[in-house]
């Protein structure tokens, strides 16, 4: 963090039994807006889950609000931050689930794996006997992950469960170590684990932005940064903001390396979509690049940006 970082970052999340959750949403998107706060919440009746982003004092507003619903009392969240607002907007959304896994009855208040913190997490993923798990998609593996870890590439988290179930070998060691982002798939990964028959599941508190935060780089085993959804694409130790940058046609995160490559054209494309598109699409893509950078001209900022 440096002296220019002006925005505080807030990820949270919380499983609770919210059967309200549907009468919150003016209430907090209206605390949020009279704060300065920006980015996306969440609601379901199984809890909340987010990042926003914001002064200091705003996003502790905000938070406290939340807090003061009685479902959320304990509400745990984790801090970073940003020299630029890293969202364009307040959105707040009801969902089925706070974090899809497409699962029926899958309850992390009834049965979930056995917290590890992350000081303690390098021994955990060093023992022979653990298989590490990473519960992301591919385009976030595809940045960084714990070395020696299991890579499902999958694209949604909807396709997790299937690929556990394809995947016997996992049986193979006693231990399952998994982690995420920040925590919350793992909630609803390590009970699917339990309810399949896997006994010692693990996983990371906090996910991996806890571990950036609080392990030194030279006892690291993380390798590569850590995909995050706004726009500082990935950070690294220290919650430092990482070098990748986005594409803003797939949503893919890019390398210095990629951005050098002849696929790459900003707000078109890059080398992991290029094939994917038509020119017809690339036609489209160029006229909403124009009108995003003759906005920034006009120093505002397109709502396709």
């Amino acid at each position: 963090m440096t002296g220019h970082d002006t925005f505080l970052v807030a990820a949270l999340y919380h499983f609770a039994p919210f059967e309200r959750f549907e009468t919150l949403r003016e209430p907090l998107l209206d605390v949020c807006q009279k704060n300065g706060v920006k980015g996306t919440l969440l609601l379901a009746r199984e809890g909340i889950n987010g990042t926003i982003a914001g002064p200091k004092t705003g996003i502790a507003n905000v938070l406290a609000f939340i807090r003061s619903q009685p479902e959320f009392a304990n509400l745990e969240h984790k801090e970073s931050h940003a020299s630029k607002m890293p969202f364009l907007r307040m959105k707040v959304r009801l969902k089925k689930e706070i974090v899809t896994m497409g699962v029926e009855d899958i309850d992390p208040l009834k049965i979930v794996g056995t917290y590890v913190a992350p000081k303690d997490w390098n021994d955990l993923i060093s023992d022979p006997d653990t298989i590490v798990i990473d519960t992301r998609n591919d385009y976030e593996t595809a940045i960084g992950v714990f070395k020696g870890a299991v890579d499902p590439q999958t694209k949604t988290f909807r396709e997790f469960p299937d690929w556990v179930k394809n995947n016997p070998g996992l049986h193979n060691k006693p231990k399952i170590a998994m982690y995420c982002t920040g925590g919350i798939r793992c909630e609803k990964a390590t009970a699917f684990m339990k309810e399949q028959g896997f006994d010692e599941v693990y996983h990371l508190k906090g996910g991996i932005l806890k571990y950036l935060e609080e392990v030194p780089p030279e006892e690291s085993l993380w390798e590569g940064a850590c995909f995050v959804f706004d726009d500082r694409v990935s950070v690294t130790h220290g919650l430092e903001i990482g070098e990748h940058a986005l594409c803003h046609a797939c949503r893919h995160p890019l390398t210095p390396e990629d951005l050098q490559s002849q696929q790459y054209e900003a707000g078109v494309s890059c080398p992991h979509c290029f094939e994917e598109r038509t020119e017809e699409d690339r036609l489209r893509y160029r006229q909403r690049q124009r009108q995003i950078e003759l906005a920034k001209k006009r120093g505002e900022r397109h709502l396709g940006s």
